[in-house]
């Protein structure tokens, strides 16, 4: 395990080193020029010129280059060129109400979900797995949008049931008042397609062989799939669940911008319509940087989910 894990991160270290090379010649080259977008239409050569020396673009590729895998491997991103507030602050106080939000949904999809499918599978070719089924398509060909809006005004306006905007500083008050409903909205949105995942997760494991043995056993249909089947089928869940995580810590600017949640998929969305590319430079190494530690811990999972799982 030990050998396996010291491997796995010594090979995150080039996949690493290539994202930061994409990420900075990208916005280096192919960007626009952030000292034009800065000044406006109307700023005169002189101030642009001005704008690039307090930035630094004025310097040499190589010299812009290594400020910017020291402010990397420092975890100093610098500041926001249109806010002037330090990167490391917008971590520190977006993150916990993205947190606020991302978690219950995570949590409550991946659960709900894992029931409904099990359900489901568990009826499977009844006229109960059907009428889901047919449930569920249609669920996934409305837009998210419908539902923020439909919600918002259903809940919000006529039901006066939950505030449709507004944050506090209390974690207790956001989670009680301000998270339900686009908690409510989002698990509503993801149910219906990762109950249909699920369903297929399990439904593959139900035709193998080692259930049809158990079944010529007499063990009970219950017992095969609660403790057989589930079991095996969490090895596709849990590399569904850990493509989702990322998003945990980055947020979902839609929920974010139409809840006024002062989150960090609402300060990339700002970051992105301001040219803000220190903002969404450090953003984005730190989301490659999240996703392959998260892809490293679920294949540790793995291991302890299934036993016969072989760390190579």
């Amino acid at each position: 395990m030990i050998s396996y894990l010291i491997r796995r991160i010594w090979q995150m270290i080039p996949t690493l080193l290539g994202v930061i090379l994409l990420v900075f010649f990208l916005f280096k080259y192919f960007g626009g020029d952030p000292a034009e977008l800065l000044a406006g239409m109307s700023a005169t050569p002189e101030q642009i010129a001005s704008i690039r020396a307090q930035l630094g673009l004025d310097r040499p590729v190589t010299e812009q280059l290594w400020i910017f895998i020291q402010q990397i491997a420092t975890f100093n991103w610098g500041s926001s060129w249109a806010t002037k507030e330090s990167i490391a602050n917008l971590f520190a106080t977006r993150l916990p109400a993205t947190l606020t939000i991302m978690v219950p949904i995570l949590v409550l999809e991946v659960a709900l979900a894992i029931v409904a499918g099990v359900a489901v599978a568990y009826v499977r070719g009844s006229l109960t797995d059907r009428l889901v089924m047919v449930i569920t398509t249609v669920a996934l060909s409305v837009s998210f949008l419908v539902y923020v809006v439909v919600g918002q005004y259903i809940f919000g306006f006529m039901l006066g049931w939950f505030p449709v905007q507004g944050w506090s500083n209390s974690v207790w008050t956001n989670l009680a008042v301000y998270a339900p409903l686009p908690v409510f909205l989002a698990v509503l949105v993801s149910l219906a397609p990762h109950t249909r995942l699920y369903r297929s997760f399990i439904l593959d494991e139900i035709h193998q062989d080692y259930v049809r043995t158990a079944r010529a056993k007499g063990v009970s249909e219950n017992t095969i799939l609660f403790k057989h089947v589930l079991r095996n089928a969490m090895i596709p869940i849990l590399t569904n669940v850990a493509t989702q995580l990322p998003g945990i810590f980055v947020g979902s600017f839609l929920i974010e911008v139409f809840f006024s949640i002062p989150g960090v998929g609402r300060e990339i969305y700002l970051a992105v319509n301001r040219s803000d590319y220190p903002v969404i430079q450090a953003f984005t190494v730190y989301l490659a940087t999240l996703t392959m530690v998260i892809n490293l811990v679920t294949d540790i999972l793995y291991k302890f989910v299934d036993p016969r799982v072989v760390l190579k």
